[in-house]
């Protein structure tokens, strides 16, 4: 059954899951076969169908995940909708063209439940050739900066990666439906106040053309996206893991 952001599929009998894997997925058929079955046992993974024409939901519902479609495109209006859908504690994050690999998330659920921080992230440490554009890596390290400046956090890569505890997520309130959204949960997050945490994973080439930074006008247009998320004033107070 394909679901919406307001109806997500019941969870299976048994134990409360504890973490949903957000997958934001446009045109992802390829690259979902290997990304699904390294999603760790007992988590649920929640492909969000962006508009895809290649039948990425349905090899994705053929292969056991919990499919949501968003109609409106973007980055962060497919990311929104998983976290809106998500019924777990703790909730992930992984791009859905098999350069990151879920599993490496295990370790960044453990530090969040084990309250040593709010929210991991992943550096991103390339593998292979062609697996970060120089144009791409240009602009995450002018954005990384650029977020120094303005939050005093010293991370050197805002990858998709990513792990926090859902009702936090959903308390800052996230309005980003682009490519700002990943920036925007760190701006937040820290202008919370929540302790945030940085680890190497490897990243290795996509499968596929890459929708966001794999041309030089993709990765500026991203570029905008984000420094306009910098040039916010602070978030109300009070939103504290």
């Amino acid at each position: 059954m394909t679901t919406s952001p307001s109806s997500p599929e019941p969870p299976p009998d048994g134990p409360a899951r504890s973490v949903d894997v957000v997958l934001p997925c446009l045109d992802e058929a390829a690259a979902l076969p290997w990304v699904l079955r390294r999603i760790p046992p007992g988590w649920r993974a929640l492909v969000v169908d962006n508009g895809s024409t290649d039948g990425s939901d349905r090899v994705a519902r053929e292969l056991g995940a919990t499919v949501v479609r968003e109609a409106r495109r973007g980055f962060g209006a497919a990311c929104h909708a998983g976290l809106t859908a998500a019924t777990a504690e703790i909730v992930c994050f992984c791009d859905c063209d098999a350069s990151l690999d879920p599993s490496d998330l295990v370790p960044f659920v453990d530090e969040i439940r084990s309250g040593a921080a709010d929210l991991v992230l992943g550096r991103r440490r390339p593998r292979g050739r062609g697996a970060w554009p120089a144009h791409a890596r240009a602009g995450n390290a002018a954005l990384s900066l650029l977020l120094r400046r303005r939050t005093g956090l010293r991370l050197r890569d805002l990858g998709p990666l990513r792990a926090a505890r859902r009702e936090e997520l959903l308390a800052l309130d996230l309005t980003d439906r682009r490519s700002g959204y990943p920036l925007e949960m760190v701006v937040r997050a820290a202008d919370a106040g929540w302790r945030i945490t940085e680890h190497d994973v490897p990243y290795a080439p996509r499968t596929g053309a890459s929708k966001v930074t794999g041309t030089w006008r993709g990765t500026y247009q991203a570029v905008r996206d984000m420094s306009r998320v910098l040039q916010e004033p602070p978030a109300r107070e009070g939103v504290t893991p």
